[in-house]
């Protein structure tokens, strides 16, 4: 299973686009939205994908937020939390709270995917890879992430502006 990871589109719609494309043209069959999306027209570009969103410190307009999550089937994790997909403990937030991260992190999940540095990261810390796909605004150069479950292997892709 190939999950695309993206974070902190910040409203970028022709580029959250060009980038969610480019995950299904490279055979993601998820999304996960790290958080910052900022308006409700992220989301309906992301339903291309079965979706998991949570939000971020720029998401002001929640309601309006979860009203598309729900228009448009996606799941909705709020401020962070644990689903499992191809048998993986998949642990999901923004990174902004502390507390929310520190009680992903003590359930030791397979991946933990967040955003908010707009820096792309993968390390590991124990049994949990720390994955952040970067960013489609604000940073050097924009990025998003490709994860095959099954074989544990990461690609950052770069979108173009």
């Amino acid at each position: 299973m190939l999950l695309g990871i993206v974070s902190d589109t910040h409203d970028r719609l022709e580029r959250t686009t060009r980038a969610v494309a480019l995950l299904c043209q490279k055979g993601a069959t998820n999304l996960i939205h790290c958080g910052d999306l900022t308006g409700p027209q992220i989301v309906h570009a992301c339903a291309a994908l079965p979706c998991t969103y949570v939000f971020g410190n720029n998401d002001y307009r929640v309601n309006e937020l979860r009203q598309a999550i729900e228009e448009t089937g996606g799941q909705n994790l709020e401020q962070g939390g644990l689903l499992t997909l191809h048998g993986k403990r998949i642990s999901v937030t923004h990174g902004h709270h502390a507390q929310t991260f520190l009680r992903l992190v003590a359930d030791e999940p397979d991946y933990l995917l967040f955003g908010h540095s707009h820096f792309p990261l993968d390390d590991r810390d124990g049994r949990t890879r720390h994955i952040n796909p970067g960013a489609l605004h604000r940073a050097a150069s924009y990025t998003v992430a490709l994860l095959d479950l099954e074989r544990d292997l990461l690609e950052f892709l770069t979108v173009s502006a």
